[in-house]
C-alpha cells in the first residue's frame, strides 16, 4: 500500500508530517510522491492566515480528484485546519474520509486502516500532551526526512502562551510545552547519524525553552549540548522573540561552537501603539536597544525579522514609523505579511480594520525599501570567504555550479549562493567559497581550495 503526503504551512508542521510518515512506514506503508500510485493521501494542513487556508483547501480538492480518477481509496486531512474546521471540512468536502487533529499523529495509521475497512467521516482528536512527562512518553517511531541538502528541523517546543491578538495558534496548539532535553538530544544524534549537518531549532518561540520545565530558560544549555553532537556543523535559531533574548542567550549564540551567528526576530511592528494593540510585550525603544546589544556582542550577526502591515487601527503615521525603523535598522533579511483577519481572535473584532488595498500598498512600500537594503548588503559581501552548505547543482549550465547557503541563510526563506568549482560535490557537504559578485538578493562565488584563505 502506497501513501502520498502533502505537507503545508510552517516547518513545525513539516516535523509533524515527518513523524506521521515515520509511524506509517513502520506500519508497512510505502511513501510515494507519485499521486497516480497512491492508495491513500494525507494532507497536513495549515490555517494560520487566509492564504494558508486557501492553499490547504486547494490541496484537499486536488487530492479529492484522485479518488475519482486514480487508485486512491482514503483521503485524510490533518493539522491546524483540521483542528479548527473539522465539521466544515467533512461537510463541505464529502470526499474527505477522516480528519485528525494536531495531536493525533500517533493514531493516523489506525484511522487510515478504518477507512480502508469501510468506515467514513471519521474524526480523531487526541488530547494534547500538556506535561513534560507526557511529551517524554509519547511514542516516537522516528521520522521520514523530507528535507534535502543536509539540514533538518528540530522542534523544541509545542504551543504558545503569548496570545498575540492576531494569532490563532494558541487556540489550536495549546499552551507552551518544552520538549524534554534528553529527547531532543537523542533526536539530534539520530538526525546526525542520517547525515544531517544543520539543525534548525524551531518552536512558536524558541527563546522560552525550558521555562515550563524548571522555571528558567534552558536554551543556552540546550545549545551547548547540541553543539557536542558529532556530525552537527551548524545550529540555527528561529522564532526568537526580542523581549525574551536575555544576555545569557545572546552570549550562548556568540560563544557556543557550531551555533550560527543568525537570529530570527519576529518583531511584527515598530509603532508602540500598534505593538500594544497586537498584544506584543515590547516597545520600539526596547527592540532598538536589544538589536544594538546583539550587534555589539556579535558583530557578524545576521538578523531576520517578520512584519505585519495593515493591522487594525494602523495609520499612515504608524506605517511611517515602521518604514523609518526598517530604514535605520537595516535588517539583513525581512519578510512582510499583510494582516489576516482570523475569526476567534481579539484583533478580528477591533474597530478600524484597514482596507486590503491599503495594507497591500504599505506592504509593497516596506518590501521596496528592504529590497534596496538587501541588494546593498549583498554587494558589500564581495571578497568575503564563507563556509557554504551545498544543496544542489545547476543543470542549465556547462560550468560546474552548485547552489548552497551560508550561515546567513535559512532554507526556503533566505538567499542562496551560487558557487563555481571544478569538481563534483555531494549535496550536504561543506565547502569554502569567496564571493565574487551578487545578483539581486543572491551571492555569486567560487570555491576556495586553500583552507587558510580568509
Amino acid at each position: 500500500m502506497k501513501l502520498l503526503c502533502v505537507s503545508l504551512g510552517c516547518d513545525k508542521n513539516l516535523v509533524d508530517s515527518e513523524r506521521m510518515l515515520g509511524r506509517l512506514t513502520s506500519d508497512g506503508w510505502e511513501i510515494t510522491d507519485d499521486e497516480r500510485e497512491a492508495d491513500a493521501v494525507l494532507v497536513n494542513t495549515c490555517a494560520f492566515i487566509d492564504s494558508a487556508k486557501e492553499e490547504s483547501i486547494g490541496a484537499i480538492l486536488d487530492a479529492a480528484k484522485l479518488k475519482e480518477n486514480g487508485r486512491c481509496r482514503a483521503l485524510i486531512v490533518s493539522g491546524c485546519m483540521a483542528e479548527r474546521y473539522q465539521e466544515e471540512v467533512l461537510r463541505e468536502i464529502p470526499e474527505v474520509d477522516a480528519v485528525v487533529g494536531t495531536a493525533s499523529g500517533r493514531t493516523v495509521s489506525s484511522v487510515i486502516r478504518r477507512v480502508l475497512g469501510g468506515e467514513s467521516h471519521i474524526t480523531d482528536f487526541e488530547p494534547l500532551a500538556e506535561t513534560p512527562e507526557a511529551m517524554e512518553e509519547e511514542e516516537d517511531a522516528g521520522r521520514v526526512l523530507t528535507t534535502l541538502g543536509g539540514y533538518s528541523f528540530l522542534k523544541i517546543a509545542e504551543g504558545c502562551d503569548k496570545r498575540c491578538t492576531y494569532c490563532i495558534i494558541p487556540y489550536l496548539r495549546g499552551p507552551y510545552r518544552s520538549v524534554p532535553m534528553p529527547r531532543l538530544l537523542a533526536e539530534a544524534k539520530n538526525l546526525a547519524s542520517r547525515d544531517v549537518r544543520e539543525l534548525i531549532l524551531v518552536a512558536q518561540e524558541t527563546t522560552l525553552y525550558g521555562t515550563d520545565l524548571c522555571g528558567r530558560k534552558l536554551l543556552p544549555e540546550l545549545l551547548r549540548l547540541l553543539s557536542g553532537v558529532d556530525g552537527i556543523r551548524w545550529i540555527r535559531l528561529q522564532y526568537c522573540y526580542p523581549e525574551e533574548l536575555t544576555d545569557s542567550i545572546i552570549d550562548a549564540v556568540a560563544k557556543t561552537p557550531h551555533v550560527c551567528h543568525y537570529l530570527d526576530l519576529p518583531i511584527q511592528h515598530a509603532s508602540d501603539r500598534i505593538l500594544r494593540k497586537m498584544g506584543r510585550r515590547t516597545t520600539l525603544a526596547e527592540i532598538t536597544e536589544r538589536i544594538r546589544k546583539i550587534r555589539e556582542r556579535i558583530p557578524d550577526i545576521c538578523l531576520r525579522t517578520s512584519l505585519i502591515s495593515g493591522f487594525p487601527g494602523e495609520t499612515e503615521e504608524d506605517h511611517q514609523i515602521l518604514l523609518d525603523f526598517v530604514r535605520e535598522t537595516r535588517f539583513d533579511r525581512l519578510g512582510v505579511f499583510t494582516y489576516s483577519r482570523e475569526e476567534g481572535t481579539p484583533a478580528a473584532e477591533m474597530d478600524a480594520q484597514v482596507p486590503e488595498e491599503v495594507a497591500e500598498r504599505r506592504r509593497g512600500e516596506i518590501m521596496a525599501l528592504q529590497q534596496q537594503i538587501a541588494f546593498e548588503k549583498a554587494a558589500e559581501k564581495v571578497g568575503n570567504v564563507y563556509d557554504v552548505l551545498v544543496e544542489g547543482r545547476l543543470t542549465d549550465t556547462d560550468d560546474i555550479v552548485y547552489t548552497g547557503r551560508t550561515y546567513m541563510d535559512a532554507p526556503d526563506v533566505d538567499s542562496q549562493i551560487f558557487v563555481r568549482t571544478d569538481r563534483e560535490i555531494l549535496s550536504g557537504s561543506f565547502i569554502r567559497a569567496r564571493v565574487t559578485g551578487s545578483n539581486a538578493y543572491d551571492l555569486i562565488g567560487e570555491e576556495v581550495t586553500d583552507e587558510s584563505a580568509e
